[in-house]
């Protein structure tokens, strides 16, 4: 409830997106050489998407979100090397069906208070034996903190 309520606090759910925010999100998939990456936010029943590249929907049942799952551990990233091995995400529609999500990576968007709002993610078709640098991901994770924050 308190989540939610940071999140409602932003209304970030409620602007059209931000130019700032779609950099980012174009600099995050160049660096993981990804055809998808977003930053999404994570309200009562859906994922939204702030800003995405290689995915054609502005939403989604948060059940079916693998964001909701990236921001359970705000501290720390969430990596599937391959959506087909993990019991979590095998029966997901996005990696059985269009976009057919195979690797995913996402770092929780957490703001001052500590609360999860979403995350910046990016996400292949392939499985990957190998991540990229983490830590890059995650400096782009702490710029779209502050934009959020602000808006």
């Amino acid at each position: 409830m308190q989540r939610q309520a940071a999140v409602d606090r932003t209304g970030i759910t409620r602007r059209a997106n931000h130019p700032a925010l779609q950099s980012i999100v174009e600099d995050a998939a160049r660096l993981a050489k990804t055809p998808i990456a977003a930053v999404t936010i994570i309200d009562r029943a859906r994922q939204w998407f702030a800003a995405r590249i290689g995915l054609d929907a502005e939403e989604g049942p948060r059940s079916e979100a693998f964001c909701a799952h990236t921001i359970l551990r705000p501290g720390e990233p969430l990596i599937v090397l391959d959506t087909l091995a993990d019991v979590r995400f095998v029966r997901n529609p996005a990696v059985i069906e269009a976009p057919h999500i195979r690797f995913y990576a996402g770092i929780p968007l957490v703001n001052r208070a500590g609360y999860a709002l979403g995350a910046l993610c990016v996400a292949d078709t392939e499985p990957r034996l190998d991540t990229f640098d983490i830590y890059a991901l995650s400096h782009l994770a702490r710029t779209v903190e502050r934009l959020v924050s602000s808006t």
